[in-house]
């Protein structure tokens, strides 16, 4: 498909910077398959649930993968900047890094605050062992295992999109903000930002309910901010990025589907992971491992029945998700609504909640990547 039939217009005042504080007083977009929107808040979500319904969580936890340091190459030393995206071993990340061009196998890269010349804190260096595109280098650290991840907690920023860093600097706030309340395996270098409305008294409402939970992980890849650079959706690459559906949380989503309760996953990355390890049937397997699946209209949805999602960017592959999983025109449509009604945008924003567009007849429909 045509990018260019992902995009709008987005006025800029509209992009958060912060988010609601408390959480789940964010504003709520229920887009029921037909009828209105409804405008409500997060809070609200109970009342739009049945008991039995099975909510999946990405239960990913971001660290703070922003590292800034000096690459050192004899007499010469350039500042750089490191955004970790995809761990490749013990000591190893693939990352993306700026000025991408200015680094060399073999360079070192010194991590830490700097004064005078000198690192205020040392102990994170690496040396540059490949290149790749789009600026991805591998970074091989002297550290490895829970020594590196102690040191990159110590020198590392939380790694906010960048429509929020290109308009401010990240600060202490955001390392409660950008997580979670249910974040348990450090791993993300973007928030599944999706969870970010719930709070512990929410989910205990939802609990009252009857609202059953299962969680996934998918470590989210910086990858997910990526401009779609290609004309056709054809043409876009996605990055892998690795998750793992447990035994539990598969024999849960199974169980749920047998029974004819619906299964409504937190935001894409939930969405993925499961779409990503479903049988034709819509059996979920127990796996771990990368997936690249990439979602365009036309993919036949084989588990989920509901999404819970923020406000995505124009011409993204996750406002190609929303589109392929309630309809182009229903998404083009709810998107005008939430901008004439000012609600916020992108990791930081509001929320909607989405249901599953009733797939054509089989003749004629299409199947997307995956």
């Amino acid at each position: 498909m045509r990018v260019d039939l992902f995009d709008f217009e987005l006025p800029e005042e509209l992009i958060a910077l912060r988010p609601a504080r408390p959480r789940d007083s964010a504003r709520l977009l229920h887009a029921p398959t037909g009828g209105a929107f409804e405008d409500l808040t997060v809070r609200d979500a109970p009342a739009l649930l049945r008991p039995g319904d099975l909510l999946v969580f990405n239960d990913t936890r971001v660290i703070p993968a922003r590292l800034k340091g000096v690459r050192y190459r004899d007499d010469s030393r350039v500042f750089v900047e490191a955004t970790l995206h995809k761990r490749a071993s013990a000591s190893e990340w693939i990352a993306f890094a700026r000025p991408g061009k200015r680094l060399k196998v073999g360079d070192r890269v010194r991590f830490g605050a700097e004064s005078e010349g000198a690192c205020l804190i040392a102990g994170l260096e690496a040396t540059v062992g490949a290149k790749g595109e789009d600026g991805l280098v591998a970074l091989k650290f002297d550290l490895s295992g829970p020594d590196l991840d102690a040191a990159i907690a110590v020198h590392g920023e939380m790694p906010l999109p960048p429509y929020i860093a290109g308009r401010r600097a990240e600060d202490e706030a955001d390392r409660a903000d950008y997580q979670t309340v249910y974040a348990a395996r450090d791993g993300a270098v973007a928030a599944p930002t999706a969870g970010l409305h719930f709070t512990d008294e929410l989910l205990r409402r939802l609990d009252e309910a009857g609202v059953e939970r299962a969680q996934v992980t998918l470590h989210v890849g910086a990858g997910t901010f990526l401009p779609v650079k290609a004309e056709d959706t054809a043409g876009h690459v996605m990055h892998a990025e690795w998750r793992e559906i447990s035994p539990a949380a598969a024999a849960a989503i199974n169980r749920a589907k047998a029974e004819g309760r619906r299964v409504i996953a937190i935001g894409t990355t939930a969405l993925r992971s499961l779409e990503s390890a479903a049988d034709e049937d819509g059996r979920v397997r127990a796996e771990t491992g990368d997936t690249s699946i990439f979602i365009t209209p036309g993919y036949r949805f084989r588990v989920v029945d509901g999404l819970w999602t923020n406000f995505h960017l124009p011409r993204s592959t996750l406002f190609m998700l929303v589109a392929a999983f309630a309809g182009l025109d229903r998404m083009k449509a709810a998107y005008a609504h939430a901008i004439a009604h000012t609600y916020r945008f992108y990791s930081y924003g509001d929320a909607s909640l989405l249901w599953r567009e009733e797939p054509p007849p089989l003749e004629g429909r299409g199947q997307g990547a995956g």
